[in-house]
């Protein structure tokens, strides 16, 4: 008897909600492949567009996608004979509680938002937050992917970044290399300072204004402590700064300015015989 009345109740609701059950799960297969496809097609299409930042589309991207499944599963819902009211009401409640047991994560998505409405960087660009530094490849709803300049896959949340001081080593157009040396006390120091902005003149990347200037930066232990400031093309920088170690080094050498090192010195102390 119980069984038959099992059967005769799962009839009774094939019945009645068969039909709206088949078109909940249609609704729910479209909004998901919708949602796929919306998402990869915003992928493609925005980095194209003029009006909109390559920085921009993936975050797009992913919230396009959770709302269609959002609206998918609302109207499987109702399909199903549930109030839309009701289930504005249960999303709130979800959304609500949701949002306590995930603070980390919305403020990571709050951080995404702020990154991408101010800017403080773009894809390409090479930048230092929380004692982390790298290429950004992409700004995510929750992350933010990096890659090292020895080549290692940073993935870094984005509340960690907004919430540090961000430093964007490709905002400006122009950079400025130092090269510091220390020369002899011996030593003619302004020998050393033609040699070093000869050197800087003979370099195609050092920009002509502002002008190189060399600068006595202290008075050492062993040295006389030099700095040569030049400014490039922020493309440019590190060719440029690597070029001048050589270079420097090259120039006062022809110059006979000598570079002191530290020297160790062994006393052998002598016995009475």
């Amino acid at each position: 008897m119980q069984f038959e009345s099992i059967v005769t109740s799962a009839v009774e609701w094939g019945s009645t909600y068969g039909m709206a059950a088949i078109v909940a799960i249609i609704v729910i297969i479209v909004g998901w492949f919708a949602s796929g496809w919306l998402s990869s097609a915003i992928i493609r299409v925005l980095p194209h567009n003029k009006a909109f930042d390559e920085t921009i589309a993936p975050m797009i991207s992913q919230i396009v996608r959770y709302l269609v499944l959002i609206i998918a599963i609302v109207i499987a819902l109702s399909e199903l004979g549930v109030q839309t009211a009701s289930i504005l009401a249960v999303l709130g409640a979800a959304g609500l509680a949701i949002a306590l047991a995930l603070q980390g994560t919305l403020s990571n998505i709050a951080a995404g938002v702020m990154l991408l409405w101010l800017r403080p960087f773009n894809v390409g660009d090479y930048v230092e937050a929380d004692g982390i530094n790298g290429i950004v490849k992409q700004v995510g709803l929750f992350a933010t992917r990096m890659r090292t300049l020895d080549g290692k896959f940073l993935f870094a949340p984005n509340s960690k970044i907004w919430d540090a001081t961000i430093v964007n080593y490709n905002r400006e157009m122009t950079r400025r290399v130092d090269f510091s040396v220390g020369i002899d006390y011996s030593a003619d120091i302004s020998k050393a300072r033609a040699a070093l902005l000869a050197a800087a003149a003979q370099d195609e990347r050092v920009l002509k204004a502002p002008e190189p200037v060399v600068y006595v930066m202290g008075l050492g232990d062993s040295s006389i402590d030099l700095q040569l400031r030049c400014w490039t093309k922020t493309e440019d920088y590190w060719e440029t700064a690597m070029s001048m170690n050589e270079k420097g080094k090259l120039a006062l050498d022809a110059a006979g300015v000598a570079i002191p090192f530290p020297h160790v010195q062994l006393v052998r102390p002598t016995t009475d015989e």
